[in-house]
Protein backbone atom coordinates (compact mmCIF):
# COMPACT_ATOMS: atom_id res chain seq x y z
CA UNK A 1 0.00 0.00 0.00
CA UNK A 2 1.42 3.78 -0.80
CA UNK A 3 2.90 5.51 2.06
CA UNK A 4 2.56 8.66 0.08
CA UNK A 5 -0.01 10.65 2.25
CA UNK A 6 -2.27 13.12 0.24
CA UNK A 7 -0.03 16.41 1.60
CA UNK A 8 2.88 14.25 0.10
CA UNK A 9 1.38 14.22 -3.41
CA UNK A 10 2.76 17.81 -4.40
CA UNK A 11 6.49 16.73 -2.80
CA UNK A 12 7.21 13.21 -3.24
CA UNK A 13 6.71 13.14 -6.93
CA UNK A 14 9.24 15.40 -8.39
CA UNK A 15 8.80 15.84 -11.79
CA UNK A 16 5.70 17.86 -12.26
CA UNK A 17 7.55 20.51 -10.40
CA UNK A 18 10.29 20.20 -12.89
CA UNK A 19 8.40 20.49 -16.27
CA UNK A 20 5.90 23.01 -14.87
CA UNK A 21 9.52 24.97 -14.30
CA UNK A 22 10.67 24.40 -17.80
CA UNK A 23 7.52 24.86 -19.01
CA UNK A 24 7.68 28.15 -17.60
CA UNK A 25 11.09 29.03 -18.95
CA UNK A 26 10.06 28.31 -22.06
CA UNK A 27 6.70 30.11 -22.26
CA UNK A 28 8.79 33.36 -21.08
CA UNK A 29 11.67 33.09 -23.49
CA UNK A 30 9.01 32.59 -26.22
CA UNK A 31 6.54 35.49 -25.74
CA UNK A 32 9.51 37.72 -25.10
CA UNK A 33 10.84 36.57 -28.73
CA UNK A 34 7.70 37.00 -30.48
CA UNK A 35 7.50 40.64 -28.56
CA UNK A 36 10.30 41.79 -29.12
CA UNK A 37 11.05 40.45 -32.66
CA UNK A 38 7.20 39.71 -33.52
CA UNK A 39 8.49 39.61 -37.40
CA UNK A 40 11.22 36.39 -37.36
CA UNK A 41 8.62 33.64 -37.33
CA UNK A 42 6.63 35.46 -40.48
CA UNK A 43 10.20 35.36 -42.43
CA UNK A 44 11.57 32.12 -41.41
CA UNK A 45 8.45 30.53 -42.66
CA UNK A 46 8.21 32.68 -46.00
CA UNK A 47 4.60 34.34 -44.95
CA UNK A 48 4.32 38.27 -45.54
CA UNK A 49 4.54 40.29 -42.69
CA UNK A 50 1.42 40.85 -40.76
CA UNK A 51 -0.15 44.07 -41.22
CA UNK A 52 -0.90 44.92 -37.25
CA UNK A 53 2.43 43.18 -35.66
CA UNK A 54 0.64 44.45 -31.83
CA UNK A 55 -1.84 41.46 -32.53
CA UNK A 56 0.84 39.00 -32.66
CA UNK A 57 2.96 40.36 -30.01
CA UNK A 58 -0.53 40.48 -27.67
CA UNK A 59 0.17 36.23 -28.61
CA UNK A 60 3.27 36.38 -27.04
CA UNK A 61 2.37 38.39 -23.96
CA UNK A 62 -0.15 35.81 -23.08
CA UNK A 63 2.09 33.00 -24.22
CA UNK A 64 4.64 34.66 -21.72
CA UNK A 65 2.08 35.17 -19.14
CA UNK A 66 1.06 31.52 -18.73
CA UNK A 67 4.75 30.84 -17.66
CA UNK A 68 4.45 33.46 -14.89
CA UNK A 69 1.49 31.00 -14.07
CA UNK A 70 3.26 27.72 -14.73
CA UNK A 71 6.47 28.77 -12.26
CA UNK A 72 3.84 29.35 -9.32
CA UNK A 73 2.00 26.21 -10.12
CA UNK A 74 5.50 24.18 -10.14
CA UNK A 75 5.18 24.66 -6.36
CA UNK A 76 2.13 22.53 -5.69
CA UNK A 77 0.99 21.20 -8.53
CA UNK A 78 -2.06 19.48 -6.95
CA UNK A 79 -3.30 22.92 -4.95
CA UNK A 80 -2.91 24.70 -8.49
CA UNK A 81 -4.58 22.29 -10.50
CA UNK A 82 -6.50 24.80 -12.39
CA UNK A 83 -3.55 26.65 -13.73
CA UNK A 84 -2.23 23.29 -15.01
CA UNK A 85 -5.82 22.51 -16.82
CA UNK A 86 -6.11 25.97 -18.45
CA UNK A 87 -2.29 25.77 -20.04
CA UNK A 88 -3.36 21.52 -21.29
CA UNK A 89 -6.56 22.92 -22.58
CA UNK A 90 -4.81 25.65 -24.69
CA UNK A 91 -2.51 22.73 -25.75
CA UNK A 92 -5.38 20.64 -26.77
CA UNK A 93 -6.90 23.24 -28.11
CA UNK A 94 -4.19 25.18 -30.37
CA UNK A 95 -3.02 22.11 -32.65
CA UNK A 96 -7.20 21.83 -33.18
CA UNK A 97 -6.93 25.17 -34.50
CA UNK A 98 -3.68 25.12 -36.73
CA UNK A 99 -5.05 21.69 -38.73
CA UNK A 100 -7.91 23.55 -39.65
CA UNK A 101 -6.19 26.50 -40.60
CA UNK A 102 -3.23 24.85 -42.62
CA UNK A 103 -6.25 22.54 -44.30
CA UNK A 104 -7.59 25.42 -45.59
CA UNK A 105 -4.43 27.31 -46.65
CA UNK A 106 -4.55 29.95 -44.03
CA UNK A 107 -1.56 28.88 -42.07
CA UNK A 108 1.15 26.57 -43.98
CA UNK A 109 1.95 23.61 -42.70
CA UNK A 110 6.32 24.54 -41.44
CA UNK A 111 4.28 26.57 -38.93
CA UNK A 112 3.70 23.21 -36.87
CA UNK A 113 6.86 23.60 -35.85
CA UNK A 114 5.89 26.07 -33.58
CA UNK A 115 2.73 23.26 -32.86
CA UNK A 116 4.93 20.65 -31.34
CA UNK A 117 7.19 22.67 -29.22
CA UNK A 118 4.42 24.72 -28.19
CA UNK A 119 1.78 21.88 -27.38
CA UNK A 120 2.45 18.81 -28.31
CA UNK A 121 5.86 17.56 -26.42
CA UNK A 122 3.47 18.93 -23.37
CA UNK A 123 0.27 16.76 -23.37
CA UNK A 124 2.08 13.43 -21.55
CA UNK A 125 3.50 15.36 -18.75
CA UNK A 126 0.34 18.40 -18.88
CA UNK A 127 -2.20 15.44 -18.47
CA UNK A 128 -0.70 13.28 -15.73
CA UNK A 129 -0.13 16.24 -13.78
CA UNK A 130 -3.99 16.58 -14.17
CA UNK A 131 -4.52 12.86 -13.02
CA UNK A 132 -2.29 12.79 -10.31
CA UNK A 133 -3.80 16.15 -8.92
CA UNK A 134 -7.42 14.45 -9.26
CA UNK A 135 -6.42 11.52 -7.55
CA UNK A 136 -4.89 13.23 -4.57
CA UNK A 137 -8.36 15.72 -4.72
CA UNK A 138 -9.98 12.87 -4.47
CA UNK A 139 -8.80 11.07 -0.80
CA UNK A 140 -10.77 11.88 1.79
CA UNK A 141 -8.18 12.78 3.77
CA UNK A 142 -6.93 15.38 1.56
CA UNK A 143 -10.50 16.85 0.97
CA UNK A 144 -11.11 17.21 5.04
CA UNK A 145 -8.05 18.80 5.56
CA UNK A 146 -8.52 21.29 3.27
CA UNK A 147 -12.03 22.16 4.50
CA UNK A 148 -10.70 22.17 7.89
CA UNK A 149 -7.77 24.24 7.46
CA UNK A 150 -7.53 25.58 3.64
CA UNK A 151 -4.24 24.33 3.41
CA UNK A 152 -2.67 20.83 2.16
CA UNK A 153 -2.71 18.22 5.55
CA UNK A 154 0.01 17.20 7.77
CA UNK A 155 0.79 13.52 7.67
CA UNK A 156 -2.05 12.24 10.03
CA UNK A 157 -2.10 9.69 12.44
CA UNK A 158 -4.18 6.63 11.30
CA UNK A 159 -6.22 4.89 13.76
CA UNK A 160 -5.03 1.16 14.59
CA UNK A 161 -6.51 -1.80 13.11
CA UNK A 162 -8.88 -2.39 16.20
CA UNK A 163 -9.31 1.58 16.47
CA UNK A 164 -10.78 1.49 13.19
CA UNK A 165 -12.93 -0.96 13.52
CA UNK A 166 -14.51 -0.35 17.04
CA UNK A 167 -15.06 3.45 15.32
CA UNK A 168 -16.84 1.83 12.51
CA UNK A 169 -20.85 1.43 13.35
CA UNK A 170 -23.04 -0.81 11.48
CA UNK A 171 -26.47 -0.13 10.73
CA UNK A 172 -27.19 -2.69 13.51
CA UNK A 173 -25.52 -0.03 15.99
CA UNK A 174 -23.24 -2.13 16.69
CA UNK A 175 -19.79 -1.66 16.07
CA UNK A 176 -17.68 -3.68 13.67
CA UNK A 177 -15.04 -5.20 16.29
CA UNK A 178 -17.60 -6.48 18.33
CA UNK A 179 -19.42 -8.32 15.59
CA UNK A 180 -15.99 -9.80 14.18
CA UNK A 181 -15.77 -10.60 17.96
CA UNK A 182 -18.78 -12.35 18.34
CA UNK A 183 -19.37 -14.23 14.71
CA UNK A 184 -18.09 -15.82 11.59
CA UNK A 185 -18.25 -12.06 9.45
CA UNK A 186 -18.25 -12.46 5.96
CA UNK A 187 -16.89 -8.35 5.11
CA UNK A 188 -16.97 -6.92 2.05
CA UNK A 189 -16.14 -3.44 0.85
CA UNK A 190 -17.45 -1.96 -2.61
CA UNK A 191 -15.93 0.74 -4.56
CA UNK A 192 -17.91 4.11 -4.50
CA UNK A 193 -21.64 3.59 -4.73
CA UNK A 194 -22.03 4.94 -8.55
CA UNK A 195 -19.54 2.41 -9.50
CA UNK A 196 -21.33 -0.17 -11.59
CA UNK A 197 -19.24 -2.59 -10.31
CA UNK A 198 -20.60 -2.02 -7.02
CA UNK A 199 -23.84 -2.81 -7.72
CA UNK A 200 -22.86 -6.00 -9.57
CA UNK A 201 -21.01 -7.16 -6.12
CA UNK A 202 -24.00 -6.45 -3.88
CA UNK A 203 -26.48 -8.29 -6.72
CA UNK A 204 -24.19 -11.16 -6.46
CA UNK A 205 -23.94 -11.06 -2.55
CA UNK A 206 -27.87 -10.96 -3.02
CA UNK A 207 -27.75 -14.70 -4.46
CA UNK A 208 -24.98 -15.78 -2.35
CA UNK A 209 -26.80 -15.07 1.04
CA UNK A 210 -28.70 -18.40 1.48
CA UNK A 211 -24.73 -20.50 1.20
CA UNK A 212 -23.35 -17.72 3.24
CA UNK A 213 -25.98 -18.21 6.01
CA UNK A 214 -25.32 -21.65 5.80
CA UNK A 215 -21.60 -21.60 6.37
CA UNK A 216 -23.01 -19.58 9.16
CA UNK A 217 -21.66 -16.39 7.95
CA UNK A 218 -23.16 -13.02 8.92
CA UNK A 219 -22.20 -10.54 5.41
CA UNK A 220 -21.53 -6.99 6.08
CA UNK A 221 -21.01 -4.16 3.47
CA UNK A 222 -18.43 -1.15 4.17
CA UNK A 223 -19.47 1.65 1.82
CA UNK A 224 -18.13 5.15 1.05
CA UNK A 225 -21.71 7.13 1.00
CA UNK A 226 -23.64 8.51 4.09
CA UNK A 227 -25.67 6.21 6.16
CA UNK A 228 -29.31 7.17 4.45
CA UNK A 229 -27.61 6.46 0.75
CA UNK A 230 -26.00 3.21 1.96
CA UNK A 231 -29.65 2.08 3.14
CA UNK A 232 -31.33 3.28 -0.13
CA UNK A 233 -28.37 1.18 -2.16
CA UNK A 234 -29.19 -1.78 -0.08
CA UNK A 235 -32.77 -1.17 -0.63
CA UNK A 236 -32.45 -0.80 -4.04
CA UNK A 237 -30.42 -3.84 -4.46
CA UNK A 238 -33.58 -6.00 -2.59
CA UNK A 239 -31.31 -6.75 0.49
CA UNK A 240 -32.04 -4.05 3.35
CA UNK A 241 -31.64 -6.69 5.86
CA UNK A 242 -28.00 -6.49 5.72
CA UNK A 243 -25.98 -4.70 7.57
CA UNK A 244 -23.58 -1.85 5.97
CA UNK A 245 -21.46 0.25 7.46
CA UNK A 246 -20.69 4.28 6.18
CA UNK A 247 -16.92 4.87 5.94
CA UNK A 248 -16.27 8.16 4.11
CA UNK A 249 -13.12 8.67 5.00
CA UNK A 250 -12.02 5.45 3.93
CA UNK A 251 -9.99 4.99 6.88
CA UNK A 252 -11.63 1.32 7.46
CA UNK A 253 -10.32 0.53 3.60
CA UNK A 254 -6.81 1.72 5.06
CA UNK A 255 -7.03 -0.23 8.25
CA UNK A 256 -7.53 -3.45 6.45
CA UNK A 257 -4.75 -2.34 3.88
CA UNK A 258 -6.96 -2.05 0.70
CA UNK A 259 -4.87 0.35 -2.03
CA UNK A 260 -6.30 3.50 -3.62
CA UNK A 261 -6.22 2.00 -7.89
CA UNK A 262 -3.72 3.26 -10.18
CA UNK A 263 -4.35 4.32 -13.64
CA UNK A 264 -4.24 0.48 -14.88
CA UNK A 265 -6.24 -0.99 -12.41
CA UNK A 266 -8.93 1.52 -13.01
CA UNK A 267 -9.23 2.41 -16.83
CA UNK A 268 -7.55 -0.80 -17.99
CA UNK A 269 -8.60 -2.62 -20.94
CA UNK A 270 -10.00 -5.30 -19.15
CA UNK A 271 -11.81 -3.00 -16.37
CA UNK A 272 -13.62 -1.36 -19.64
CA UNK A 273 -14.44 -4.63 -21.05
CA UNK A 274 -15.60 -6.09 -17.76
CA UNK A 275 -17.85 -2.41 -17.11
CA UNK A 276 -19.27 -3.14 -20.52
CA UNK A 277 -20.65 -6.22 -19.24
CA UNK A 278 -21.63 -5.40 -15.42
CA UNK A 279 -23.17 -2.13 -16.80
CA UNK A 280 -25.42 -2.77 -20.24
CA UNK A 281 -25.48 -6.71 -20.05
CA UNK A 282 -26.06 -7.48 -16.92
CA UNK A 283 -28.01 -4.28 -16.36
CA UNK A 284 -26.29 -2.67 -13.32
CA UNK A 285 -25.77 0.79 -15.08
CA UNK A 286 -24.08 3.52 -14.05
CA UNK A 287 -24.30 6.30 -11.02
CA UNK A 288 -22.82 9.40 -10.14
CA UNK A 289 -19.38 9.48 -8.10
CA UNK A 290 -19.95 9.19 -4.61
CA UNK A 291 -16.76 8.21 -2.45
CA UNK A 292 -13.77 7.84 -3.82
CA UNK A 293 -13.13 6.56 -7.27
CA UNK A 294 -9.72 5.62 -6.79
CA UNK A 295 -10.46 3.55 -4.03
CA UNK A 296 -10.53 0.24 -4.70
CA UNK A 297 -12.48 -2.92 -2.65
CA UNK A 298 -11.92 -6.35 -0.91
CA UNK A 299 -13.31 -9.29 0.88
CA UNK A 300 -12.18 -10.82 4.02
CA UNK A 301 -13.47 -13.44 6.62
CA UNK A 302 -13.25 -12.21 10.38
CA UNK A 303 -13.61 -14.18 13.93
CA UNK A 304 -12.37 -13.97 17.13
CA UNK A 305 -11.18 -10.27 16.05
CA UNK A 306 -8.53 -11.66 13.66
CA UNK A 307 -9.08 -11.86 9.39
CA UNK A 308 -8.98 -15.34 8.37
CA UNK A 309 -9.31 -14.92 4.33
CA UNK A 310 -7.99 -11.63 3.18
CA UNK A 311 -9.36 -10.77 -0.83
CA UNK A 312 -7.90 -7.27 -1.52
CA UNK A 313 -8.82 -6.04 -5.44
CA UNK A 314 -6.38 -6.22 -7.88
CA UNK A 315 -8.33 -3.41 -10.20
CA UNK A 316 -11.75 -1.93 -10.01
CA UNK A 317 -13.23 -4.98 -11.98
CA UNK A 318 -12.48 -7.83 -9.59
CA UNK A 319 -15.31 -9.89 -8.93
CA UNK A 320 -16.37 -11.20 -5.11
CA UNK A 321 -14.43 -14.03 -4.53
CA UNK A 322 -17.54 -16.33 -3.56
CA UNK A 323 -15.53 -19.50 -5.04
CA UNK A 324 -12.78 -18.99 -2.78
CA UNK A 325 -15.17 -18.12 0.38
CA UNK A 326 -17.86 -20.70 0.36
CA UNK A 327 -15.08 -23.66 -0.40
Amino acid sequence: MSNISPDQHSTAVKWPSLVLRVAAVYNLFWGAWVILFPNHLFDWTGIARPNYPGIWQCVGMIVGVYGIGYWFAARDFVRHWPIVLVGFLGKILGPIGFVQSAATGVLPWSWGVTILTNDLVWWVPFGAMLYLAMKAHSDPRYRTSLEKQDQPPSAAVEPTFEQANRNAIGSDKQSLWDAIQQEKIFLLFVRHAGCTFCRENLAELKTKLPELRAKNMRPIVVHMSSWADGQAMMNSIGIPEVVHVSDPTSSLYRAYGLERGKLSQLFGPTVWWRGFQAAILKRNGLGTLDGDGFQLGGTFVLQNGKILESYPAKSAADPVPFQCVLH
